[in-house]
């Protein structure tokens, strides 16, 4: 199947973005892909407010996803993104959502949050709990990971075991020393990890770093963005899936216990 990743500068106007969301999921259908992945948190972005996604927070039933909803419904993309959906006063949840012919077939609160370089996101975020079940894309099973996720192996590594073939990633990879790095090594790590295609949507802009990629089971990169706004596509064939998984059997060869995830 053809897979797509998606990425632009997410501005601080919500119908904005929701706008340049449905011109991507249309385009991407017109390219026939079956599976599109946008970037992280996509409601708004400031770079002099640092909190306004959050407090730009809408709920599953509002406007910003009731237009990606309607666009859904003239196709079967299957599309994945987050939003922050309000939780408490001042507090959300960082929300990925996979859409389909109008529905929300499938939500996952992100359980790393992202606490590290001299960032806090649990400032005010509230982390998930639970392991997103497995959805089901043109034949493939998908498991879903957001942004921090990516450098917990043992969370790429459950879903594997749960029979995922394919882990999609909404991010906006901050900016910073080595940070671009970190981001191309891992993305191929865990492809190679659990033998899964991986496609992976960067927010772009002044403070994110783009650079979409969709990675093979054995860590080829097939596609890839640059910095600025762009739709990448790539065919992500099954049999390149079970050829690498019976020359590099690694699922099958470990000896340590399944790690636990709550």
């Amino acid at each position: 199947m053809i897979v797509a990743a998606g990425q632009f500068v997410v501005t601080p106007d919500w119908r904005s973005n929701a706008s340049t969301c449905v011109s991507l999921m249309a385009q991407a259908a017109d390219r026939q892909a079956a599976l599109l992945v946008l970037p992280e948190a996509l409601l708004a972005r400031d770079d002099g407010d640092p909190h306004l996604s959050v407090k730009s927070a809408q709920a599953l039933d509002g406007e910003f996803l009731a237009l990606l909803r309607a666009e859904s419904r003239k196709n079967r993309l299957t599309t994945v993104l987050t939003i922050h959906v309000p939780s408490s006063a001042g507090r959300a949840i960082n929300t990925l959502v996979a859409l389909r012919e109008g529905e929300i077939i499938a939500r996952y609160a992100k359980l790393h949050l992202y606490d590290a370089f001299n960032m806090l996101e649990s400032e005010k975020v509230d982390a998930g709990s639970v392991v997103a079940p497995l959805i089901e894309v043109g034949g493939m099973k998908v498991g879903l990971m957001t942004c921090y996720d990516l450098r917990f192996p043992e969370l790429a590594l459950a879903l594997a075991l749960q029979g995922a073939e394919m882990l999609v990633l909404p991010a906006a990879w901050v900016r910073g020393p080595l940070k671009e790095h970190h981001w191309a090594t891992l993305l191929a790590a865990r492809a190679l990890d659990t033998t899964c295609y991986l496609v992976a949507a960067g927010e772009c802009g002044n403070r994110n770093i783009g650079q979409s990629r969709i990675v093979d089971p054995q860590g080829v990169t097939i596609a890839a963005a640059g910095e600025g706004p762009q739709l990448i596509c790539a065919e992500a064939p099954a049999d390149r899936l079970s050829q690498t998984r019976a020359k590099l059997p690694v699922l099958r060869n470990r000896r340590f216990a399944p790690p636990r995830l709550r």
